[in-house]
């Protein structure tokens, strides 16, 4: 087991140090699940939700939270965001998966700002739609892949079968 990077000698958070590391492309995906009831699931395919576009605001919200990610998560690092994509595409009749990826050239990963980016638009999705669904559950928020950086490239195996059960 390695040391906490974000505890000084005393145990306390601290932000750790990257003004060494050299800078480097880097690159993350990750992404979550939204199930919905079979009515929001059709607003959404329709393009019916009395807010709006439904999907672009999602994309929008994703897209601005993960360049925002140093504000929302106390010890990340603000990064020089190249690009970030947001996804939405549905798995099956009533489950929305979003998908989010992160890019730049700097110091530390964009694995946060890529898990950010997802979870925000999934969580707008829920409020565009929570007037046809107050049920509406998000889950399954992980990091996809990532590449760059001294760890190299990392990409999430398969789950295994038991995983799949109950839902997200």
């Amino acid at each position: 087991m390695t040391e906490p990077t974000h505890l000084d000698a005393q145990g306390r958070a601290r932000m750790v140090d990257v003004s060494a590391k050299p800078e480097t492309a880097r690159r993350a995906r990750a992404g979550c699940r939204v199930h919905l009831n079979a009515a929001a699931a059709a607003t959404l395919r329709e393009g019916r939700a009395k807010k709006g576009d439904v999907q672009a605001a999602a994309r929008l919200a994703g897209i601005q939270a993960g360049k925002r990610t140093s504000e929302l998560i106390p010890l990340c690092h603000p990064l020089r965001t190249g690009a970030i994509d947001v996804d939405l595409v549905f798995e099956n009749e009533a489950t929305l998966v979003v998908t989010a990826e992160a890019s730049g050239v700097d110091r530390t990963g964009f694995e946060m700002e890529a898990m950010v980016a997802a979870a925000t638009a999934a969580l707008t999705v829920y409020d565009m739609l929570k007037s046809v669904d107050r049920e509406i559950l998000i889950g399954d928020l992980r990091l996809l892949a990532k590449s760059g950086g001294k760890s190299g490239d990392w990409v999430r195996p398969e789950p295994r079968r038991e995983h799949r059960q109950g839902g997200a």
